[in-house]
């Protein structure tokens, strides 16, 4: 799961002798907010639409080189950096480099949030448990016992933050489309159920969730 192994080659980069309207046909063509700029020293930065938007129609790309964000990410970083970097900046892609600086081409955060729902086997048939649980007492060991012990299997598990930094919500998805088994084995073991998610119920509620979780990332 290195970042390098999502690069997508086919965004095109800018480079300082570039006037604006070629970005601005790059923008339009490749539905972005954000493109490279690159030199023969590699990656020179990360030019936003809004900047080129705005600047007058006789500049070329050095002449906003103050407006460059200087984010990248290297190919050999885990995916989870790159998703930090996304939820830290709002981008809508990010970089990548190589050690010597030079530019590979680009992740998108659209990409990532399909990695993610395949991370978190949302096409799989399965029902959910959503939990409130202290974190002190939170133990992934213990949820996966409750959950095999019911002759069930754990497909994904997402950990979300809480309004109450002394408290989680963990929202565990099983193999198994009824879920009354488990739950009753969550609340025998004192687990708060803030809600679950069973057959009928389990598309709209999975949206719900997930939806949360990216909301969370800011992408």
């Amino acid at each position: 799961m290195i970042t390098g192994n999502f690069i997508e080659s086919d965004i095109p980069a800018l480079h300082m002798k570039d006037h604006v309207s070629t970005a601005l046909n790059f923008f339009d063509d490749f539905k972005v907010v954000e493109l490279p700029v690159i030199g023969p020293e590699g990656l020179l930065g990360l030019i936003s639409e809004d900047v080129v938007l705005n600047a007058p129609h006789n500049f070329h790309i050095e002449d906003l080189q103050k407006s460059f964000s200087m984010l990248r990410i290297h190919k050999d970083q885990h995916l989870f950096n790159a998703l930090r970097q996304f939820q830290e900046s709002n981008l809508s892609l990010l970089p990548v480099v190589d050690e010597d600086g030079q530019f590979l081409g680009c992740v998108r955060a659209q990409e990532l949030l399909k990695t993610c729902c395949q991370w978190l086997n949302v096409t799989e048939p399965g029902g959910l448990v959503h939990l409130e649980i202290n974190s002190i007492d939170y133990s992934l060991a213990q949820i996966s016992q409750i959950v095999e012990s019911n002759d069930a299997k754990i497909l994904s598990c997402m950990v979300l933050p809480h309004s109450n930094s002394k408290m989680i919500e963990v929202v565990v998805k099983t193999n198994k489309e009824e879920l009354s088994a488990i739950i009753q084995t969550f609340e025998r073991y004192q687990y708060k159920i803030m809600a679950s998610y069973h057959k009928d119920l389990f598309k709209e509620g999975l949206d719900e969730r997930f939806g949360s979780f990216i909301r969370y990332l800011n992408i």
